[in-house]
């Protein structure tokens, strides 16, 4: 009879096993979570790109916008690490990665706001695809950047 009450998520726990992790390395979950924004983000732009009844040349300058976006959020992520951390910067490199950023959101912003093809739902769903890839790009780059420094710490 007790063993029918017995709940056997009552029972002892097993203790966690230990993940090693060196001090300022993100956790494996963002590392993950990172990684899932920009998966979702890069294929449901070019899902709806494929899917979309516009000339091949609109499909072409929504990819190339796309890609010119992430290299640029990348590149300016990496810029402004590397000053705080006092590696040397060029000014020149400084001030084109802002500019390419602000470039390729201005082209997306003004390509959908000038497209008289796509109604408004399209818009609002290439917009934020765009801005989450931006965003899991810069994300990624510096979790790679935290955790080739928490590992060169330790050497």
């Amino acid at each position: 009879m007790s063993e029918m009450n017995e709940n056997p998520l009552m029972s002892e726990k097993e203790p966690k096993i230990k993940v090693e992790r060196k001090e300022g390395e993100p956790t494996g979950a963002f590392k993950g979570a990172s990684w899932a924004a920009l998966v979702v983000g890069v294929a449901s732009y070019l899902i709806g790109l494929f899917n979309a009844s516009m000339e091949l040349n609109e499909k072409g300058y929504y990819f190339a916008v796309l890609v010119f976006g992430l290299y640029a959020a990348v590149s300016l992520q990496k810029a402004v690490r590397d000053k705080e951390e006092d590696v040397p910067v060029s000014g020149i490199y400084y001030g084109l990665s802002w500019f390419a950023v602000i470039v390729a959101i201005a082209l997306m912003a003004i390509g959908l706001y000038n497209a008289g093809s796509i109604i408004l739902s399209e818009k609002g769903f290439y917009g934020m695809s765009f801005v989450l890839s931006l965003f899991a790009a810069i994300t990624i780059q510096k979790n790679i950047r935290d955790t080739q420094v928490a590992r060169d710490r330790d050497k």
